[in-house]
């Protein structure tokens, strides 16, 4: 294939992740094999993608904030515990073969497939009732979830609706605002790992990063508005298809 239409290909890709990532989680889980199908090895479509996940990040906070929708304090409050994690997850991420690296992102995409199939629908409207010895919770959930993210980043999303959700009580509409909040901050170092040790395409990455952050502005709009449904089977058939290759050839 040409690189120009990989690049093309490349962009339309982006701006599904992006809107994928703000209502649900697991665009990566579609990025991150694009770019090693179009060559990259995976460290380096590993790094790759985290300029976008950056970027798109950046652009789904500023939407949300434009909405009247944010709670900056208790975010980076968040995000602190999970920074330290993101940064071991990353120099781990770094280290390993790429055959392991492809091996375990399969059986990580399979995972993310059932999640997004049997994943109950579930009341929307949550009481802001917290449950104080319950909260405390969240801080060990943020470490592991720091560490997951900066180690694969594919299906984050999902762990931090998990944890938000279930241990804050918080409305979707809140637990997205604090979860692109959350990513956003942990990326930064996480994708520095990768710059200094050389794991970056940038040609591809800025392409990815652009369609990610269209994606991430409408991603953060739908949100508000209320709309997610079709997104998951989308999703579902297209990394089911993509772990499957990445698993047997």
């Amino acid at each position: 294939m040409a690189e120009y239409w990989k690049l093309v290909i490349l962009f339309i890709i982006g701006i599904t992740a992006g809107i994928i990532n703000v209502n649900a989680g697991g665009g990566s889980s579609i990025t991150l094999p694009a770019l090693i199908f179009m060559g990259l090895d995976s460290a380096v479509a590993n790094g790759t993608n985290r300029i976008g996940i950056l970027v798109q990040t950046f652009f789904s906070v500023a939407s949300f904030r434009k909405q009247k929708h944010h709670e900056f304090r208790k975010s980076l409050t968040l995000v602190l515990f999970a920074l330290p994690g993101a940064v071991a997850g990353a120099l781990i991420s770094v280290r390993l073969s790429d055959d392991s690296f492809k091996k375990i992102l399969g059986f990580v995409m399979i995972a993310i497939v059932l999640t997004i199939l049997f994943s109950g629908k579930k009341n929307r409207t949550r009481s802001e009732k917290i449950n104080k010895k319950k909260e405390v919770l969240i801080y060990p959930a943020m470490v592991a979830i720091g560490f997951y993210g900066g180690f694969i980043q594919i299906g984050v999303g999902f762990l931090l609706i998990a944890s938000l959700y279930h241990i804050l009580k918080l409305s979707l509409v809140k637990v997205n605002m604090h979860k692109v909040f959350i990513i956003l901050i942990y990326t930064i170092p996480a994708l520095l790992v990768f710059i200094i040790t050389k794991n970056i395409d940038w040609k591809f990455g800025v392409v990815l990063a652009s369609g990610m952050a269209l994606g991430g502005w409408w991603g953060a709009k739908i949100v508000v508005i209320g709309g997610e449904k079709i997104i998951k089977y989308i999703l579902a058939f297209a990394v089911f298809l993509m772990s499957i290759k990445l698993l047997l050839f």
